[in-house]
């Protein structure tokens, strides 16, 4: 028994310190933002821009892959349209991101993809005609008002995990009595999946963190964890993710099996590459990283920040008008 209980312990401490190693891995150093700011000159760098060059500097590029097809956008939220913040509950969106997106809205479907629960996501954005698909997929919901994208299932309405619910709730609150002790974590109910996040915890008590975490996981057999940038995230073991939520918003559209269809799924999360990953195995679209540092990605394309989020997607709404008046003058 002594053994058992050594061994057990022993088993913990390992799985503890490969999380905790995963925790400093998937969150890197930030670099401060700034007008000027750019990827550091490196040979890793030079070599990581050859194979995922900027969305900037291809726009031409890819805006040509798209004649004869129909573009869809596919956006995460936090550090994509909002900057990466201390508070998750302050990551509001710009003003002027708001209106980029409500113009790319009108010329495209568009999708908000995220972690965050569905309903607060869409308090930050606040915009009636777009998809949202809230923890990490598993909560789908179409444009609240009417759409001209007649394809579309406007009445799109999708959870893939409701009968975790009550088994959230209650992981939640388990994960807010255990962590109160550890300065600086902010446990957020995501509806389908609980977020715990440690931006503001100071690194030496990451590991007691990760303890915590494993000891209410180890009764939920059900429920899995997944990592993000300075987040740990439990959510049900079902095969579900944004690379599925992709597929099943495309189909909903009616693009299911289409050649006439050009994904664009623009993200900076680890969770945003299932969605990266399901465009390069498709052969279809692309994906774009939102990162300044080089990182093993399945997008094509990269993006530093935010703020050239918003430049690419407003040459995308120019692109289309200038298309659209060309081809009435035609």
């Amino acid at each position: 028994m002594l053994l058992m209980k050594r061994f057990e312990a022993e088993n913990g401490g390992a799985k503890i310190s490969a999380w905790v190693d995963s925790m400093r891995a998937s969150s890197p150093t930030r670099i401060k933002s700034s007008t000027t700011a750019s990827l550091p000159e490196t040979d890793d760098t030079s070599s990581w821009m050859v194979h995922h060059p900027s969305a900037l500097s291809m726009f031409e590029q890819i805006v040509a892959a798209s004649k004869g097809k129909q573009i869809v956008m596919f956006l995460d939220y936090d550090g994509t349209l909002s900057p990466i913040v201390e508070d998750p509950d302050q990551a509001f969106m710009p003003k002027e991101m708001r209106a980029t997106v409500r113009d790319v809205a009108r010329y495209f479907p568009t999708a908000i993809v995220t972690g965050r629960c569905r309903d607060k996501v869409y308090s930050f954005v606040k915009l009636a005609g777009l998809y949202y698909a809230g923890s990490h997929g598993m909560d789908i919901k179409g444009p609240s008002k009417s759409c001209k994208y007649k394809k579309g299932n406007q009445g799109v309405l999708f959870q893939a995990a409701s009968e975790f619910l009550p088994m959230i709730d209650e992981v939640y609150k388990d994960l807010v009595e255990k962590t109160k002790s550890i300065p600086g974590t902010k446990v957020e109910n995501n509806k389908f999946c609980v977020s715990v996040h440690f931006r503001c915890v100071d690194e030496k008590s990451w590991a007691a963190l990760a303890e915590q975490v494993r000891s209410v996981l180890n009764h939920y057999p059900k429920l899995k964890l997944t990592q993000g940038r300075k987040v740990l995230e439990i959510r049900p073991t079902i095969k579900w993710d944004k690379g599925r939520a992709l597929e099943f918003l495309l189909e909903s559209l009616g693009y299911a099996n289409s050649t006439n269809v050009l994904p664009v799924y623009i993200g900076d999360d680890r969770s945003d590459e299932d969605a990266f990953k399901v465009l390069r195995e498709r052969g279809q679209g692309f994906g774009i990283l939102v990162s300044k540092l080089p990182k093993e990605t399945n997008a094509s394309y990269s993006l530093q920040e935010p703020s050239e989020v918003k430049e690419f997607l407003k040459r995308l709404v120019d692109w289309k008008k200038m298309s659209q008046r060309a081809a009435k003058c035609a």
